[in-house]
């Protein structure tokens, strides 16, 4: 897995000093999760290639209300950390509408 990290990181490493926000699919959601099911989502990777590639990086995930979305960003949080990111990095916060897919933002 942190191979196929290695490999695209050239490509994100271009983050700079903007932060970089990206959707996570609601099909993520739709079938069992597995690491690399997570990692194969191409924004999920971006963010964790960010991050990686800025350790000072923070990451915050964006949900929406009530307890679906809610658990959802914890278990992202939980898939990130899993994938090196250490849990301090990542907040969560519930700002965005009903309805709205995760958002995972890397602040430089």
């Amino acid at each position: 897995m942190l191979k196929s990290l290695a490999a695209v990181s050239g490509t994100v490493c271009a983050i700079g000093a903007v932060a970089q926000t990206l959707d996570v699919p609601s099909e993520l959601w739709d079938r069992p999760r597995t690491g690399r099911a997570v990692l194969e989502q191409h924004n999920v990777k971006q963010a964790v290639v960010g991050a990686l590639a800025k350790p000072e990086s923070q990451l915050v995930i964006h949900h929406g209300p009530g307890q679906e979305p809610l658990l959802q960003a914890e278990e992202l949080r939980s898939w990130l950390a899993a994938l090196a990111i250490d849990p301090r990095r990542i907040d969560l916060r519930g700002d965005l509408t009903a309805n709205a897919p995760l958002r995972i933002e890397v602040i430089p």
